[in-house]
């Protein structure tokens, strides 16, 4: 297989990776459920879903704890996707960062 070849492969492969994860969305949960977030396999926050019990004006810190904590798990999902799929497609092979 000639250089050029493996380049348009590992090009097309490329796509391929980047159109799933676009599609792809990641529900996560905090506080037992009271808090939802939905993110795109790009990291984009599509959907925040907050529990009406869980407002309360007198604990806004915990609402934004309960936020953060969702968004930050999802987004620990999506890399966690993203490094299975490219385990998939580079045949099991780790590459570092990933």
């Amino acid at each position: 297989m000639n250089i050029q070849a493996m380049m348009k492969q590992a090009q097309e492969m490329q796509e391929r990776l980047k159109k799933q994860m676009a599609e792809l969305r990641v529900e996560a949960t905090a506080g037992g459920g009271m808090v939802t977030v939905v993110v795109s396999g790009d990291k984009q926050l599509q959907s925040i879903t907050i529990d009406p019990e869980v407002v309360s004006k007198d604990d806004v810190e915990m609402l934004q704890d309960l936020i953060l904590a969702a968004i930050n798990d999802a987004q620990r999902k999506v890399d966690d996707q993203l490094s299975q799929q490219m385990s998939g497609l580079m045949g099991g092979l780790k590459i570092p960062g990933l």
